[in-house]
């Protein structure tokens, strides 16, 4: 067993609210930093730059899990992770399959940078990323499961695009083991507000679009840095745990 320090939300410059300097190489030098061990990227509804990311982080020590921001048709976001870059394309390709048919207006919106494996720009995206996809908060969930992901509701303690914000609860019958909090959030603050959400853990990430942003706040303890040694660690099993900010933020049984 040993101990991870974890950025499990991080975009590229392909996110357009991000800066342009969220560049492979800069993501990676700035993790090394921080000490970071695992960095999830996750822009989004896209993974078009996921692979320049793991290219950037060879022998770097960091493990990059691929991965996407999901907005479903309720306006919540969703964080989904993979193991694998196989699996986070299967993904991109259900997720665009999901998105209207609309394209990006970069004076609007921002510009989509596209990377190649090398981390060199290759173009722009075209079709607009910041807006919903057809898909429910259950399908995200139930699809992410099938391809062997890790489905977290983004930033839960902020007004807008978060599950709480929406619906106002959790349903029961969605199958996660943690929530996200944000930078503005501190773990005993979002305990006492929401003592109802003990049963889940808690991450704190990120949500980083500019390079200073990123942080280290989570620490897992587990085996790997794997998707399912991450979701164990959520759920609490064996001697594995979760931190935020220094303290315990494991499921209160």
């Amino acid at each position: 067993m040993g101990f991870f320090s974890a950025d499990l939300h991080i975009h590229t410059c392909l996110s357009p609210c991000a800066e342009l300097e969220m560049l492979p190489e800069l993501i990676i030098q700035r993790g090394r930093e921080l000490g970071l061990q695992i960095m999830g990227i996750t822009d989004h509804n896209s993974a078009e730059n996921v692979a320049a990311v793991v290219n950037a982080a060879h022998k770097s020590g960091i493990t990059v899990l691929p991965g996407m921001e999901v907005q479903t048709r309720e306006e919540v976001h969703m964080i989904t992770l993979f193991d694998t870059l196989e699996q986070v394309m299967a993904w991109q390709e259900q997720v665009y399959a999901a998105l209207p048919s609309v394209k990006n207006r970069e004076r609007v919106f921002g510009e989509q940078l596209l990377l190649d494996g090398e981390g060199e720009p290759a173009g722009q995206l075209e079709r607009l990323l910041i807006t919903s996809t057809s898909y429910s908060v259950e399908e995200v969930v139930a699809q992410v499961a099938d391809l062997e992901g890790l489905c977290i509701p983004a930033h839960v303690c902020r007004p807008v695009f978060s599950l709480l914000a929406t619906l106002g609860f959790i349903p029961e019958s969605l199958a996660l083991d943690g929530l996200e909090i944000s930078q503005n959030t501190s773990p005993v603050a979002f305990r006492e507000r929401f003592p109802e959400l003990a049963a889940y853990s808690l991450v704190g990430n990120s949500d980083a679009h500019r390079l200073k942003d990123m942080c280290r706040r989570t620490t897992l303890s587990m085996k790997a840095p794997t998707i399912r040694e991450i979701e164990r660690a959520l759920r609490g099993d064996g001697s594995r745990g979760v931190w935020v900010d220094g303290h315990a933020t494991g499921k209160q049984r």
